[in-house]
């Protein structure tokens, strides 16, 4: 890699191997969403019904709380009147109607803004102060790094299988590799870097442009595409 290979230009020889997982920043949002957002507005909460003792709201609208695009799906005027029939058997009634405010406001966006916060913050400190108000929904809480890190536990190890397999594969032993570059928002998670500086150690480990190194290869590949062409 480098400025020289690409001045001479790829060879086949030159990638020993490629491999990836589909995890980006916005599944461990989906995470702190799941673990201390959900259970504000009623996920885990009862409700009695015919005498029996169930769910006050499927885990399906959940599931939407966790991609705050996908928020806006829940604003139908079926969801909106299963929630509100919910609201006289729930046992904690305040809390369906804060899911209720929550998706006829649409906010996705906002709620998302203050998961990402709690999420950087914790990627300086070992806690970290959790706050989304509006209305009548008032969340607040504080987060230890080491909850966050288990909440993430699948996603980590997902990646560090997917490290060892291509080392695996490449035939190319930790101790071979001169160089990691870390990118990317993710990478600024400690628990993320971990698993690199555990394989690779931390003297190995490069990084730069996070936010914008994706958006600017993009832009050099399509630059050369371009001049190929004959643009």
């Amino acid at each position: 890699m480098g400025p020289h290979i690409r001045k001479r230009g790829r060879t086949p020889g030159d990638l020993l191997g490629n491999s990836g997982v589909g995890l980006a920043g916005d599944a461990f949002d989906a995470k702190i969403v799941r673990n201390l957002v959900s259970p504000a507005v009623g996920r885990g909460s009862s409700a009695r019904s015919l005498n029996k003792v169930l769910p006050a709201v499927p885990n399906w609208v959940y599931s939407k709380l966790e991609r705050w695009h996908h928020l806006s799906f829940l604003r139908t005027s079926h969801v909106i009147n299963m929630l509100n029939s919910s609201i006289a058997e729930a046992f904690e009634p305040e809390k369906i109607v804060a899911l209720i405010h929550l998706i006829k406001e649409d906010l996705g966006y906002d709620l998302h803004r203050s998961v990402q916060k709690v999420k950087c913050d914790l990627s300086l400190n070992a806690a970290a102060a959790f706050h989304f108000s509006d209305g009548v929904i008032e969340i607040q809480a504080n987060v230890e790094r080491t909850s966050f890190e288990e909440w993430i536990a699948e996603e980590l190890g997902q990646i560090e299988n997917c490290i060892d397999s291509l080392i695996a594969r490449s035939g190319v032993g930790p101790r071979d590799v001169d160089m990691v570059f870390l990118t990317g928002g993710t990478s600024f998670v400690p628990a993320v870097r971990r698993i690199f500086e555990t394989r690779f150690g931390s003297s190995r480990i490069r990084t730069g442009n996070e936010f914008t190194s994706v958006a600017r290869g993009l832009a050099v590949k399509a630059a050369s595409g371009h001049k190929r062409a004959g643009g």
